[in-house]
């Protein structure tokens, strides 16, 4: 297979990482999502540019792997969850999208960008990073763990492929999306 010099590469699979990243992060510029406006926009339900642009991206992301993955190009590895990391995760995203007023992705296109403000916080990501990694362990035993999902991913949850999920997973999203377009937002 010509891919398995790429798999087994991981200096190459780091730079492709790097790449589509760099890419990924031009492409959140150039659709406006790494202004604070938008994302304030988004928050006060004015401005749907967000969610159009990380719906596609979901979508293009969800098609793209399946089809890589049928192909035997990557393998997926899913880590199970659970209600403590959930929570946990979701706290400390949350309370970190909410002080900074950008998500992650679009707080590095905007640092990136020259935005002072996501500069900050992308060094605030960093060592918020840092703190939760050198608390992983004492997190781990105490409550990531807790609350274990009775499955790895919806497909194995509903006993059925991956394929049929991945596929009303796209035409609720292209639902959304048409009714977006529908309604001019």
């Amino acid at each position: 297979m010509p891919f398995d010099g790429i798999r087994q590469n991981r200096t190459l699979q780091v730079l492709l990482g790097l790449a589509f990243g760099i890419i990924f992060g031009f492409l959140l510029q150039k659709g406006g999502v790494t202004l604070y406006d938008v994302m304030v926009g988004q928050f006060l339900l004015t401005d749907f540019s967000v969610l159009k642009v990380m719906l596609s991206a979901i979508l293009v992301g969800m098609a793209g792997i399946h089809a890589m993955n049928a192909a035997g190009l990557v393998r997926l590895h899913v880590r199970a969850g659970s209600i403590g990391s959930t929570v946990i995760g979701g706290l400390i995203y949350g309370a970190g999208f909410a002080v900074l007023g950008y998500c992650p992705a679009t707080a590095a296109g905007a640092s990136g960008s020259g935005a002072l403000d996501a500069a900050v916080g992308m060094a605030g990501i960093v060592i918020g990073a840092g703190i939760f990694a050198r608390l992983y362990p004492v997190l781990e035993r105490s409550v990531l763990n807790r609350g274990k999902f009775p499955a790895e991913t919806i497909p194995q949850l509903l006993g059925v492929s991956p394929v049929p999920v991945a596929c009303a997973v796209a035409i609720m999203i292209l639902i959304i999306l048409a009714l977006l377009a529908t309604m001019g937002l």
